[in-house]
């Protein structure tokens, strides 16, 4: 009674974005354990806090982006896993509805956090 894993079409645009999303976050956190592999954490912190306003903004936009694919990796993957456990009908509205305003309070937060980090506010 083996289930399928995932109930994303194959060839419809959420598999595609699950996928593209997974491969940028993967990429990201690869480049960050390197710089903190290769570079002391301490100094890797001095050094983005050092730059001019203009890296700044580049700092801020990267972590919007990993903050944004992040939340729809996850939320999509948790809709996915319930939709695959029997997920049907108005449960399956009603769990979208509730998932996708989480997910967007945490974004909001995570922009609002990311601002303050960057000192753009």
């Amino acid at each position: 009674m083996a289930e399928r894993y995932s109930s994303f079409d194959r060839r419809g645009w959420a598999w595609f974005l699950q996928r593209l999303t997974a491969a940028f976050l993967v990429i990201v956190l690869a480049f960050h354990f390197m710089l903190l592999h290769f570079v002391n954490h301490a100094y890797e912190i001095t050094f983005l806090g050092s730059q001019a306003r203009m890296s700044q903004v580049g700092y801020f936009i990267t972590m919007v982006l990993f903050l944004v694919t992040a939340t729809f990796h996850g939320v999509n993957g948790v809709f996915n896993a319930l939709v695959n456990q029997g997920l049907k009908g108005t449960q399956k509205k009603v769990v979208l509805g509730v998932l996708a305003i989480a997910g967007l309070g945490l974004v909001v937060q995570g922009i609002r956090l990311a601002l303050a980090m960057t000192g753009l506010v």
